[in-house]
């Protein structure tokens, strides 16, 4: 169904058009066929997931241009094999901005991704801007239109939705094409094209938004605490409480809270009646306490071999740390020259891999070298130095 809404007073008059809330399949299938003839769509996504332990995809928006919107309801339409299919398309850009939790949300409900793909936010720190740049002042300082929050605590699970809440939620796309095309130019201009790219593309490994039971264990708060010995334990534990929130569809730490799982870990209970002495476990079944203990007991029978271990850096000394920050004030410099965000080119513990000659050091190949791995081999071998003038800092 269309329908026609006032736009809010923020939008300008020039963007005044149509609402398309998209309900049935007919409507998705022909919305779909045209956006198929663009090449570029931008795309959004409403998800609530603090009840669940999968976002649960209440929304999905698309453009291929400010005229040219859609707001598709996947809880009335079942089969999204319409939009699955534009996202596969190789000849339309797909443009998101800080797009890691639209991609788990899409990836859980549709079985892809959007590819290619094109991050704004992740584009806006190469040409200027700040690291994590929000969606809104990204508006603004591209089309000088201040979108308001109105409705960012919207449960977007309850229907009917408003003329409002559509709007609100349309405006999240329909400045996304206009803003790729002038990003676009901005990196061809300053030709920073070759380097934004594969980094938008190693977004779309699934390992950033894919979750593996056996790797759990490694986002445990006050994981780093632990022994190897119960790092096994946490691992069979954590994999364990990921299977049981997935197969009941709910958050993870109703489950086992965190605390509760490294008090687990540290005491390592053979029997239920150890088990129950640790508060946090009182609300598991008979069943579910078997389970849990038989994850315990599954680490504490690792073999040593077999322990996992959580990669830890070793502190620099305090010369060491003088180093870093000398490095860290070049790369500032270079930051500013270039207009490429600091904490985008390296951060500290990668300045500290790269001062130590580690494998593999970011700033060793590819674009970071050329950009400031070079300028801070100099700075280490002594070539080049740092001086204050004028009371800014510059490069000797």
């Amino acid at each position: 169904m269309v329908a026609d809404f006032a736009p809010p007073p923020h939008r300008p008059a020039g963007l005044r058009g149509r609402v398309l809330f998209i309900s049935t399949t007919e409507e998705l299938e022909r919305f779909c066929e045209q956006a198929s003839q663009s090449s570029v769509l931008a795309v959004d996504t409403e998800f609530l997931r603090e009840r669940t332990y999968r976002p649960r995809l209440c929304l999905i928006q698309l453009a291929t241009s400010p005229d040219s919107i859609a707001a598709v309801d996947p809880l009335a339409i079942d089969d999204l094999e319409p939009i699955a299919r534009l996202f596969r398309d190789n000849r339309i850009v797909k443009v998101l901005h800080a797009c890691s939790q639209d991609l788990e949300v899409i990836d859980g409900a549709m079985g892809c991704v959007p590819s290619p793909m094109f991050d704004t936010q992740l584009a806006a720190a190469f040409l200027g801007h700040r690291m994590q740049l929000g969606y809104g002042a990204l508006v603004e300082a591209y089309t000088g239109v201040h979108l308001p929050k109105a409705e960012s605590l919207t449960d977007w699970s309850r229907r009917p939705l408003d003329p409002e809440q559509l709007v609100y939620a349309e405006d999240d796309v329909r400045y996304l094409p206009g803003i790729y095309d002038q990003m676009r130019a901005e990196l061809v201009e300053r030709d920073r094209l070759s380097m934004v790219l594969p980094e938008m593309q190693s977004l779309l490994d699934p390992s950033h938004y894919r979750h593996e039971p056996m790797e759990a264990y490694k986002h445990l708060k006050r994981v780093s605490s632990l022994t190897r010995k119960q790092l096994a334990v946490a691992q069979e534990v954590c994999a364990w409480r990921e299977s049981m929130a997935a197969k009941r569809d709910i958050p993870r730490k109703w489950v086992l809270a965190d605390e509760v799982v490294v008090e687990l870990c540290r005491r390592a209970p053979a029997d239920e009646g150890r088990l129950r002495r640790i508060r946090g476990t009182e609300q598991l079944s008979e069943r579910d306490s078997a389970a849990l203990l038989h994850a315990v007991s599954r680490g504490v029978a690792r073999p040593a071999s077999q322990l996992p271990s959580l990669p830890k850096r070793s502190r620099p000394s305090g010369e060491q740390e003088s180093v870093v920050d000398l490095m860290y004030a070049m790369l500032r410099i270079i930051s500013e020259r270039s207009g490429v965000a600091t904490q985008l080119i390296a951060t500290r513990d990668e300045l500290v891999d790269f001062m130590s000659g580690r494998e593999g050091a970011s700033l060793a190949s590819g674009w970071r070298y050329e950009l400031a791995g070079r300028r801070l081999e100099e700075l280490l071998g002594g070539s080049c130095g740092l001086t204050v003038k004028d009371g800014r800092v510059e490069i000797l």
